[in-house]
């Protein structure tokens, strides 16, 4: 593959959009409605062309109140490239400034106006010697300041016989351009390229700095496209900046990982080097002098290592039986490989070669001749039983990565045919690995499980071989080429790209855009295990996403509804080979994200088949074989952490993508009871997470419940039974929404009827604590709002409250302290209710309810207008409490005295038989003084002779009096208070 010969040597580039190359593709774009470069320059003058060498004067007009600038531009060219620019302007960008643009750009509209000449040796030439001399004299007259000095040296050089100038023939000519021998290459400012990636690496952390050391990358693949050797200078330049990057020995040193920006730059050089080291037409000392560069920086201690269990040798494609899981063959090749850098895939690409007779006929035609079966040594097919070619004996990811080099290098034709054998050969694997299935399919089932049979992914490895095949695919089927400018992303929006079907040459009836779509879901659907590493797994949903992403673009006919039919059907009966298959291993990839896509395209279309792909892709095996079915997980970095499986750092998104799937399904299945049902199934028995299960409860809740439509009870009974099975797997375990989700369980009973709503209260043992059945669920079930709600007649309220106060009183039997006053308040409009209600509190007094609840419900009953059940109550918290003598801060002071006050409004009777409840449980000195002071006023209401007068009772929040020695007013424990005029006898008995 000869790379096509320059035509017009030494001319100079004869088109806007040769020109533009040399430009640069991430030139910088103005804002809407901006001039371009040519008119941001100004006007031109003296455009002059001398051989091989164009200058010109480029006036640029000043801004307000500054003069007129004026820039001499020199460029210099050879076989239709630029190969040197000189402006006399401040630009140091990576590419051209405006002015030399201006000037190319006015070269090639207005080449009549560009005055033509010789090289300038041929004008010398045709002088005499007085010529020569006058024209010698002027030129150093013209520039004596500058050239005088060189003039005088050159000419001392001359007259000296013996110097070095004159054992040269001839002299350099600056117009007559390169020899033929010569290379030729674009301009490149290599101190220029180097302070530029120096600049963005030290500005790492900003989105923009990657966004443009991605877009230089993109510049060194366009120039490998136009097989200018510029690109593995840029290259080259590019890595030795990043190997000088100070933070790589900093995260050495302290032994953390790059960040994540970082790590795919890294990943994207690696590839990069891929593509040079493996380039069809390089010459072997190049390729020589490349591998020495990378064999150096291999060697070197901050060269990052691969992420992920990759191996370098991979399983060659190979057209026979796969490995049958769990044999030596397979467990041979799961077996860990050295670690190696970002580069060990490039010096491995160094060893491949492209002289191989099978591959260059496979890159040479797209016909093979009338053999349908041949041989190469007859040790190996060629051709599949369609007389389609193969490629085999080399690992896919090499494989796709030559296709991915043949496209990078210029030659998208070779690369689709290399691609098509590619997927020829895949296919035939696929056929032969679903026979072997299916004669081994009755042991696996009973098994239940598997061993893997892919140990590396395709999705995520460090080549990206699917995305190659897929971009390479993708690209032959663009309806349109997109147009070159100068500034792509100045429009007011992106282009939608748009495809069509492009026939591939011997294969009757398919086209470019159905293999495409068929390897991206071969890729996505392969059953195979997760890499290790955070960066590894991560890349897996990344590389994931872009290839969805991609097919996602591509509008679906009936063509392709048919290669999705087919795919999604072998897909589920791929077995161990598919991770839609029956049986699965433990630690495969989900396949969540694919199930989805698939999902929303078959929908349409076949919907039994998108349900039965959907499900079955519900599973998350590495959590399946963890926690038994319905059973939660207490956090995700629990099951990450357990010995049994390693360690998935991505957990947690997975589980994101499972619930994201299930909403899906919910969604599409609203008004079909049959599936509705389907998909609860598997979602009880495959998510495990409480809160996910609640954010589908939620969401299945607000689509049954449109605002403008009936509701849809089938789907409101899943989001209640979601919601049930939501408490049932946290009600032993912490969590601070588990208010919400109970007050939303509540709300959903409520949209669904009344009896949803008192089944929930009559089961409440298994979904609620009692404090949440009494506080929460009677509480808000029984509330004016949710009544107007429910819109009930008399009796059927009546059975609402009914089932409320039953609630209530079975909570506050089992707990009494916290749900006593809830339950007394809910039964209060019920006298039988209230009574038991009041008699669970005396009941639990006597079992050991604490003298502050007591008090607390104490208080209620005064303020309810019962002082006797108070009075009863209180005397029950006396007999519990034991106030020390140096306890006047007690908590319960307030209590007690609010106690007494209760007693002495009530009479004598019950004041005389609360003072021994007093003698022996305060035995605080202040205290008791208080209490005798207040005692010692009248009672409350009563007068001298026992009749009711309007006395403000004194407040049990008052400040007890001080200790002794405390303050002015001191009450000593020997010192009697004299008696009250109205205090009766006994109490003298105190003291």
């Amino acid at each position: 593959m000869e790379p096509p010969r320059p035509s017009g040597a030494g001319a100079a580039p004869r088109t806007r959009r040769a020109r533009c190359w040399g430009w640069g593709c991430a030139w910088p774009g103005p804002a809407r409605g901006a001039a371009g470069p040519q008119r941001q320059a100004g006007s031109r003058e003296l455009g002059l062309r001398a051989g091989f060498h164009l200058s010109g004067n480029i006036r640029e007009p000043g801004g307000p109140g500054e003069p007129e600038r004026l820039y001499h531009v020199s460029i210099s060219f050879d076989r239709c490239k630029i190969t040197s620019v000189s402006c006399g302007c401040d630009n140091r960008d990576l590419f051209y400034c405006a002015h030399v643009v201006a000037l190319s750009l006015y070269r090639i509209r207005h080449a009549r106006q560009v005055e033509l000449r010789l090289p300038i040796s041929e004008t010398l030439s045709q002088m005499n010697r007085d010529q020569l001399q006058k024209f010698v004299q002027y030129l150093i007259s013209a520039h004596h300041t500058e050239v005088l000095p060189t003039a005088q040296r050159l000419a001392d050089e001359i007259l000296l016989l013996g110097s070095e100038i004159n054992l040269v023939h001839g002299a350099p000519d600056p117009t007559a351009g390169a020899g033929i021998e010569d290379a030729n290459c674009w301009h490149l400012d290599e101190e220029q390229i180097q302070e530029q990636v120096k600049q963005l690496l030290s500005n790492g952390g900003y989105y923009g700095a990657s966004q443009q050391l991605r877009s230089m990358f993109s510049k060194v693949r366009e120039m490998l496209r136009m097989r200018d050797s510029n690109g593995a200078r840029m290259l080259i330049l590019m890595t030795e900046q990043f190997l000088q990057d100070p933070r790589l020995a900093l995260w050495r040193q302290q032994g953390a990982g790059m960040t994540d920006k970082c790590r795919q730059l890294w990943d994207e050089l690696g590839a990069l080097w891929v593509c040079v080291v493996l380039s069809p037409h390089c010459k072997p000392e190049e390729r020589a002098g490349w591998l020495q560069l990378l064999s150096r920086w291999d060697k070197l201690d901050v060269c990052p290592l691969e992420e992920g269990n990759y191996s370098f040798d991979g399983p060659s494609l190979q057209p026979t039986v796969a490995p049958i899981p769990g044999s030596e063959e397979e467990e041979e090749v799961a077996a860990t490989s050295p670690r190696h850098t970002v580069f060990g895939r490039a010096l491995l690409a160094g060893e491949l070669h492209w002289n191989d007779a099978y591959l260059q006929r496979i890159l040479a035609s797209d016909s093979y001749g009338p053999s349908l079966t041949g041989s190469v040594g007859g040790d190996k097919p060629t051709f599949d039983p369609q007389g389609r070619p193969l490629w085999l004996g080399e690992p896919f990811p090499i494989a796709c990565a030559r296709v991915d080099t043949l496209r990078a290098h210029g030659y998208p034709r070779q690369a689709l045919r290399l691609a098509s054998a590619i997927i020829n050969t895949l296919r035939l694997q696929r056929r032969h690995q679903l026979e072997s299935y299916k004669q081994q399919k009755k042991e696996l089932l009973q098994k239940g499980s598997t061993c893997i049979t892919n140990t590396e992914g395709w999705v995520g490895h460090p080549l990206d071989p699917i995305g190659c095949l897929c971009r390479a695919l993708l690209e032959a089927c663009r309806l349109e080429e997109e147009a070159l400018t100068l500034y792509p992303d100045s429009g007011p929006e992106k282009r939608k790209v748009a495809y069509q079907h492009v026939p591939v040459p011997g294969s009757p009836g398919e086209s470019y855009l159905v293999l495409a779509l068929e390897v991206a879901l071969l890729g996505l659907g392969q059953q195979r295990a997760l890499p290790e590493g955070l960066y590894a797994q991560d890349k897996v949903v990344r590389n994931e996403e872009q290839l969805l992403a991609l097919l996602e673009e591509v509008e679906l006919d009936e063509r392709l509804v048919q290669v999705l039919r087919k795919q999604a059907g072998l897909l589920l009966e791929g077995g161990p080979f598919s991770g839609f298959g029956e049986v699965l291993f433990r630690e495969s990839v989900p396949m969540h994200t694919c199930a989805r896509y698939l999902f929303t395209a078959l929908l349409p279309h076949d919907p039994d088949l998108a349900y039965r792909l959907a499900l079955r892709a519900m599973r998350l095996p590495v959590l399946e074989t963890a926690f038994p079915a319905g059973e939660p997980h207490p956090s995700p970095l629990d099951s990450i952490m357990s010995n049994r499986f390693p360690r998935w750092f991505i957990l947690g998104h997975l589980e994101t993508r499972q619930c994201e799937l299930a909403s899906t399904m919910l969604t599409a299945a609203k008004g079909d009871p049959k599936w509705l049902h389907a998909v609860l199934g598997s979602i009880q028995q495959n998510i495990h997470s409480p809160a996910l299960l609640f954010k589908l409860a939620q969401d299945a809740c607000k689509t049954a419940t449109p605002v403008s439509a009936p509701p849809d009870t089938t789907l409101l009974g899943i989001a209640l039974e979601l919601g049930l099975q939501v408490m049932r797997m946290t009600l032993n375990i912490m969590t601070w929404r588990r208010r919400e989700m109970v007050r939303w369980l509540v709300s959903c009973a409520t949209e669904i009827g009344p009896q949803a709503l008192m089944n929930i209260m009559q089961n409440w043992y298994s979904l609620f604590t009692p404090v949440e059945a009494a506080t929460i669920v009677a509480v808000t079930g029984t509330t004016h709002a949710t009544l107007l709600r429910l819109q009930l007649d008399t009796p059927r309220r009546e059975e609402l409250w009914a089932c409320a106060r039953t609630l209530a009183l079975q909570c506050a039997m089992k707990d009494p302290q916290n749900c006593a006053l809830p339950a007394l308040t809910l039964c209060e409009k019920n006298h039988s209710a209230f009574e038991a209600a009041y008699q669970i509190v005396l009941d639990a007094a006597a079992g050991g309810l604490g003298h502050a609840h007591l008090f607390t419900v104490a208080r209620y009953m005064e303020h309810r207008g019962l002082p006797l059940r108070a009075y009863k109550l209180a005397t029950l918290a006396l007999a519990q409490l034991s106030i020390a003598f140096n306890q006047d801060s007690h908590p319960a002071v307030n209590d007690v005295l609010w106690a007494c006050s209760l007693s002495h409004s009530l009479g004598r009777h019950e004041l005389s038989a609360i003072v021994p409840l007093i003698i022996r449980s305060i035995h605080c000195a202040p205290m008791l003084s208080d209490i005798l002071r207040r005692w010692t006023l009248s009672a409350p209401g009563l007068g001298p002779l026992g009749a009711r007068r309007a006395t403000k009772p004194l407040g049990a929040d008052r400040a007890a009096l001080p200790a002794p020695g405390c303050g002015s007013h001191r009450l000593h424990h020997h010192q009697p208070l004299a008696p009250h005029a109205h205090q009766p006898a006994a109490l003298w008995g105190l003291h």
